[in-house]
């Protein structure tokens, strides 16, 4: 007796998703490319905010303009420029970010209206890019920010 059964093989896998996928991944990657993507991020931190007064603006206002501290990591440390401050060591940053904070203050700029911005080179460790971040909070500046990382 010979048995047929066994030669008949069906496979019954369902529908057939590979169109699907494509979609899918078609979309995905139009989303991504249509997305709008931030150049500067704002992290949390623990200062404690002053009380901001409604003040109208006179007709001599100007908007504020960034400061831009440059960071790279180079061997086992970092290198920071900022303006003329040109370093490579934590505590001479945060005191020459102090200072040029006391000059804006007394050239008549509200530490609120001061914005940093930390621009790092793609090369750039975390960790020397969050020492500069805390370095700038301890100078006394409350809107630190990141900029997109550079060549």
């Amino acid at each position: 007796m010979r048995l047929t059964v066994a030669k008949k093989i069906h496979y019954d896998a369902g529908p057939n998703l590979t169109p699907l996928a494509d979609v899918a991944m078609v979309i995905l990657i139009f989303l991504m490319l249509v997305g709008s993507f931030g150049t500067e991020h704002y992290l949390a931190n623990k200062v404690p905010l002053q009380q901001i007064q409604n003040v109208e603006p006179s007709g001599q206002w100007l908007p504020d303009e960034p400061l831009r501290i440059d960071v790279q990591s180079v061997g086992n440390g970092f290198e920071a420029v900022a303006g003329k401050v040109h370093t490579s060591n934590i505590d001479a940053l945060t005191q020459q970010l102090a200072r040029m904070r006391q000059q804006l203050a007394q050239a008549g700029t509200a530490p609120e209206q001061v914005r940093v911005v930390i621009a790092p080179q793609k090369s750039t460790r975390y960790n020397d890019l969050i020492r500069v971040y805390e370095s700038a909070l301890n100078a006394g500046f409350t809107r630190v920010a990141f900029a997109a990382a550079t060549d």
